[in-house]
This record gives structure tokens, C-alpha cells and sequence, in this order.
């Protein structure tokens, strides 16, 4: 049994004739202290996925069980890191994080849950701007208060919701190295959801593509076998890369080209113009 565990899920949206079906008979096996990436084009679903792996909607069909537990409800076991950051801005970075803490961890006291948050805020480099309120901090910085915030809770399961798609370029490829390097301290199990394909093959133990809506499902599965750490300077000569990369990028582009066929068999109506000259 995998410790998550997606069986014929199925989600819609919408009302009669308008209900569209997003995600169609998904099914997906991670293992505990895996690192899973979902790929895919914007648009197909892929805050659907993470929001029914974290119990935040409720599948039409099919299960999520996690460590053998159906999930039917948000909780404690999954933390959540947006792209949008979603901090209480009138909060410090460290009494964002005290929130979840003082929450979770009631019997602690109130020294351990102060030494538990300066755990975190440590691992994300954020010391010295622990008290410090959202606007006074960059892009990158209050991300990094968001995994802080996810990692304090002690989920059993990370699911990043393209953290970094806002950031810029140079900011992202910091963040991602961090990421990497508390992942491979914690070993939390992770499902990331991107449409970066580089960020994924950084990242991931496995790839698994979402193909394009409306009815998206997973494709085929991408094993990423590179040596950790992986460093994107080392991947500009790496033949494995370069295959990988290749093939996840001739993939998706299939999709593209089959959606132009599509679009040329659509027969427009033969309409006239209204004739718009002055008389």
C-alpha cells in the first residue's frame, strides 16, 4: 500500500448543461518520503489535484486515502504552501508562524513552541527578519515564511501549489535550491504542481504529467534519475538531462499539435458583415 494513494478521482465544476468535468479518473501511488511533481500546461487542473489531496474539495468519484486514511477533510497531516503566500499581513514573519504553532502544539510550552518556530525560521534563513511584516519583506523572503509556516506544522505530506511561478528567475533558482535542501534534511513526502519543467526535474523523484482539460488526466510516468544534489549548472552537460528534458518536452507538445488539428476541423458560421458605411 503506497503511503498516498489517488484512485479514479474525478472532479467537475458548474451546474446542468454548464458542469464541466476538470479531472478525469486520476490515479496516482507516491511513497512516504517521496518527491513528486505534477506537470502541466496552466488552466488543466492542477490546484484541483492539490486541493483534493489535501482534502480542501471532495472528489464526484474515486478516493483519496493517505497512509491508508481516506482524506475528507483539511488537516494537520497536509501543509499547504501557495503561490500567493497567504500571510496575515498585519503579523511578523515569526507570529505567522506562532499562529499554526500555538494551534497545533497546545501542550507544548511556551518556550519549546518559541524554540520550534526559531527551528524553522532558521532552516528558511529568515532570522534576522523574524519580526519583520509581510510588506517589509521581498517576494522570495515571504515565501520562505510560507514553507517555514507549512514545515512547523510537522505535516505528514508537503503540497506546494507552484510556490514560486510569481518570483523572478533569480529568486526561483535560489528558492528551489533551498527547497531541495530541506526536503533532503526532513524527507517529507511532497507532491509539487508546476509548469516549469526544469523546476521539476530539480526537484523530483518523479514526474507525472497532467494532460490538457477539460477531463485532464496523467499521463506517463517520468523517472528522474539523477544524482542529488542537482544543481542547474551541472544539468547544461548532462546527457540524462538533456534526454529527459527532451522527451517531457516532446510530450506536451504533442498536445499542442493535436489541438491545432482540432482547431482547423471547427467550421465557422458563414456570416456577412453589417455594412458600415456613412450614407
Amino acid at each position: 500500500m503506497a503511503f498516498l494513494e489517488l484512485e479514479d478521482v474525478s472532479k467537475s465544476y458548474g451546474q446542468g448543461r454548464d458542469r464541466i468535468e476538470v479531472l478525469h479518473g486520476i490515479d496516482l501511488e507516491v511513497e512516504e518520503g517521496e518527491f513528486v511533481a505534477v506537470l502541466g500546461f496552466s488552466g488543466t487542473g492542477k490546484t484541483t489535484l492539490v486541493s483534493l489531496i489535501g482534502g480542501l474539495i471532495r472528489p464526484d468519484r474515486g478516493s483519496v486515502r493517505l497512509n491508508g486514511k481516506e482524506v475528507l477533510n483539511p488537516g494537520p497531516h497536509c501543509g499547504f504552501v501557495f503561490q500567493n503566500y497567504s500571510l496575515l499581513p498585519w503579523l511578523s514573519a515569526r507570529k505567522n508562524i506562532d499562529l499554526v504553532v500555538d494551534h497545533l502544539f497546545k501542550d507544548w510550552t511556551k518556550s519549546k513552541r518559541r524554540d520550534h518556530v526559531d527551528r524553522y525560521l532558521e532552516m528558511v534563513h529568515l532570522s534576522a527578519a523574524a519580526e519583520k511584516k509581510p510588506r517589509e519583506l521581498s517576494g522570495g523572503m515571504r515565501q520562505r515564511v510560507s514553507v517555514a509556516r507549512a514545515l512547523a506544522m510537522n505535516p505528514q505530506m508537503l503540497l506546494l501549489d507552484e510556490p514560486l511561478g510569481a518570483l523572478d528567475a533569480i529568486t526561483r533558482a535560489s528558492l528551489q535550491a533551498e527547497i531541495s535542501k530541506i526536503w533532503s534534511r526532513d524527507r517529507k513526502t511532497v507532491v509539487l504542481v508546476t509548469n516549469d519543467i526544469d523546476e521539476a526535474i530539480l526537484l523530483a523523484d518523479r514526474i507525472v504529467p497532467l494532460t490538457p482539460g477539460p477531463r485532464a488526466t496523467l499521463g506517463p510516468i517520468f523517472t528522474v534519475s539523477l544524482p542529488r544534489p542537482r544543481t542547474r549548472a551541472e544539468f547544461n552537460e548532462d546527457p540524462v538531462y538533456k534526454r529527459l528534458r527532451n522527451d517531457i518536452t516532446k510530450y506536451f507538445l504533442s498536445f499542442r499539435h493535436g489541438t491545432r488539428d482540432t482547431e482547423a476541423d471547427i467550421r465557422l458560421p458563414n456570416i456577412r458583415p453589417l455594412e458600415m458605411a456613412v450614407r
